[in-house]
């Protein structure tokens, strides 16, 4: 395990340059994870992330009897599937605060049926699962809670799902409804499967994550818009044989933006204008705030344009790279509105609630709505000792007000607690220091 420091101290820096390798999509390994444990066949998984949340995956398919081995020192997995049927019927699974992970796996072992106990961190208690519970036991599962009602610790006993029809509601996390999707083949044996989805669905490019990588391991799903999806009876879980992890698109935010905030470029590698995940339409935000980006088949690049815009913008689609549009916010020329971000709230921390904060110490003036946040940028920002609430893209976040913009200079940030980027990116530090040429710890 890596060894971090209590807090970190950046100290201001004039001019970032340089291209960066990302790790691994936290959301494509957690899904090709274990769709490969459950697909019939071997699946080499190339450049799974390396971070705490795969291997809460990982660990928690080793204890239900999937094997699987890593490949030398390399981030590629061999993972034997289990053709749809776990070799362990009864387990205790620790889940960490892996939302990637709890929330599908909940869903298929509901389906396949043991004696499962299934818990995490305190926060992950704090986590609601409630709307993928109940669509799951309204179908015929059998899901009980050990602690409080719509949240983890669940126990999980063999049910019978007999229902055709399943319906979830869309506006609190969509990985209820990737859940549903990933375990539909598993119900969908002799008569197909509709999944309906209340109300508004938020975050659908994680969906079409979970769509695309569905069919890469065989299972096509039919859509009616966003409202409902069908799976065809008989389909199953087969192997690709080899499966490539993109670059992590939410990652790639904090470096795009240090390239648009202090002159640049800054070129990251492993994402590009084809990739699957939606977090990629945040460079999107940074032109649209003047930044100029330039897109290749596996990367982009982002420099400054000059001073940076103030936004008023939808966020709904990009919820996890928005928060990097906060911090950028302070170099630009005026208020930025990040609007439609209420599932901030659920999120590793209440991030709506933390960003407000901290973003204040900086000097900011914040407005913080139910779903909304509006920024003010101060004359100069502020040195500050930042709280990550536990919450990997705070601290990612943050160091980004270390830079010096066009409109105003970065100050030195104290980060505490920085060992919390090993959630999705244990070496963001000395990544983000190669890109300023300093060493920080």
């Amino acid at each position: 395990m890596k060894q971090y420091p209590p807090y970190l101290d950046l100290q201001p820096v004039m001019s970032v340059q340089g291209t960066v390798r990302l790790p691994g999509s936290k959301s494509i390994s957690n899904r090709t994870l274990l769709l490969a444990a459950l697909a019939e066949g071997e699946t080499l998984i190339k450049d799974l992330l390396a971070s705490d949340d795969t291997l809460v995956m990982l660990n928690a398919l080793q204890k239900l009897g999937v094997h699987w081995e890593q490949q030398g020192s390399s981030q590629d997995y061999l993972v034997k599937g289990c053709a749809a049927a776990f070799p362990q019927h009864h387990a205790d699974l620790f889940m960490g605060n892996a939302g990637t992970a709890i929330r599908p796996l909940v869903a298929a072992l509901a389906v396949l049926g043991g004696d499962y106990t299934i818990h995490g961190v305190p926060r992950m208690h704090e986590r609601p699962i409630g709307d993928l519970v109940d669509a799951l036991n309204h179908a015929g599962a059998q899901i009980a809670y050990t602690g409080q009602a719509g949240y983890p610790p669940l126990h999980i006993q063999r049910g019978h799902i007999h229902a055709q029809q399943l319906q979830v509601k869309g506006n609190v996390s969509s990985q209820f409804l990737t859940a549903l999707l990933m375990a539909a083949p598993l119900m969908a044996k002799t008569y197909d499967v509709r999944i309906e989805v209340l109300g508004e669905l938020i975050s659908k490019p994680y969906i079409e994550i979970t769509l695309n990588l569905m069919q890469r391991f065989g299972v096509t799903v039919e859509r009616e818009g966003w409202q409902a999806f069908v799976i065809r009876k008989g389909q199953r879980y087969v192997s690709p044989g080899m499966i490539h992890v993109e670059g992590d698109a939410s990652s790639a935010s904090y470096f795009l933006a240090a390239g648009a905030i202090a002159g640049g470029p800054v070129r990251v590698e492993g994402v590009g204008r084809d990739s699957i995940q939606g977090d990629i339409r945040f460079a999107e935000a940074l032109e649209k705030m003047g930044a100029v980006i330039t897109r290749g088949e596996n990367w982009i690049e982002a420099r400054s344009g000059g001073v940076l815009q103030a936004i008023d913008m939808d966020f709904n689609h990009i919820p996890d790279a928005a928060m990097t549009i906060a911090v950028t916010a302070l170099y630009a020329n005026g208020t930025t509105t990040l609007r439609n971000i209420a599932s901030w709230r659920v999120k590793e921390t209440d991030r709506l609630s933390a960003m407000a904060t901290e973003l204040r110490k900086l000097g900011a003036q914040v407005e913080e709505g139910a779903d909304y946040m509006s920024v003010t940028p101060p004359a100069q920002i502020q040195p500050a000792s930042i709280a990550t609430y536990d919450d990997h893209r705070m601290a990612m976040c943050f160091s980004l007000a270390s830079l010096d913009g066009k409109a105003r200079r970065g100050a030195a940030m104290r980060i505490l607690e920085p060992h919390c980027v090993a959630k999705t990116f244990p070496d963001y530090f000395q990544v983000f220091a190669q890109i300023h040429h300093e060493e920080l710890f």
